[in-house]
């Protein structure tokens, strides 16, 4: 049973989400990179990180996302223009951290609109497909003898620029989520397993209380009775296809 205080943060931190500011993890192929960019992204309001991967198995974050995958919605794509065309489709600006000739200081560019920071491989960064498609793309200065960061410390430094305009521009002093995206995240975050269980059968999230107490009709209750096989939380942080 979650606490009272547990549920009110919950409530507040939905009310301080920023939806339209999101990540897109191009082949970052090590696990401790993926969640250390979803804690990141939990970090700075970021409610949604897209990973581009074969998917020919289950990669879920593990090491230093200290819980974070419970509260991002990774969407699995399996070629980078699904979700940068897609993205771009719903009026995202796609930023991508690549040295190119036409590439800007990232503390220069727009991100209280709504975007997507474009992060590459570990080895090679963004493909060159990616970086066609993107419409800026970003470097971080550097002024030592190396010429990159790990992806996960540039996704850090990108996404704290993105929480200073935003936080000056009192983005954060409203909630940005829309009803049905507040209780979507708010009824996944304090009932993991019935949500998982209504996402596997295809069944809209029941009405909570002030006490988060689950409100439905004694048939939806027998529905999950029925329902035995308990899928497990970390499928939570796949999301639902599409975008949010």
């Amino acid at each position: 049973m979650i606490t009272p205080s547990r549920f009110h943060k919950y409530q507040q931190v939905l009310s301080h989400r920023q939806p339209d500011l999101r990540v897109i993890a191009e082949q970052v192929h090590k696990p401790h990179n993926i969640a250390a960019i979803m804690r990141t992204l939990d970090a700075v309001g970021g409610a949604h990180l897209h990973m581009v991967w074969p998917w020919r198995a289950q990669r879920w974050p593990r090491g230093s996302s200290k819980g974070s995958e419970r509260f991002v919605e990774l969407h699995k794509h399996t070629q980078v223009d699904e979700p940068v065309r897609e993205l771009q489709g719903h009026g995202y600006k796609v930023f991508a951290a690549h040295f190119s000739d036409q590439a800007i200081d990232f503390r220069k560019v727009d991100y209280r609109e709504p975007c997507a920071i474009l992060m590459g491989s570990e080895k090679y960064g963004v493909t060159q497909e990616s970086a066609k498609l993107a419409d800026q793309h970003i470097i971080i200065p550097m002024q030592g003898m190396v010429s990159s960061l790990n992806v996960s410390v540039a996704a850090s430094i990108i996404l704290q620029e993105a929480h200073r305009q935003r936080w000056l521009a009192g983005m954060y002093d409203v909630c940005r989520l829309s009803a049905e995206e507040f209780h979507y995240f708010l009824f996944r975050w304090t009932h993991p397993i019935f949500a998982a269980k209504c996402d596997a059968l295809g069944l809209p999230y029941p009405q909570m209380d002030d006490a988060a107490n689950i409100v439905a009709p004694e048939t939806w209750w027998q529905t999950m009775r029925q329902f035995q096989a308990d899928l497990p939380v970390s499928e939570l942080s796949a999301g639902k296809d599409g975008l949010v």
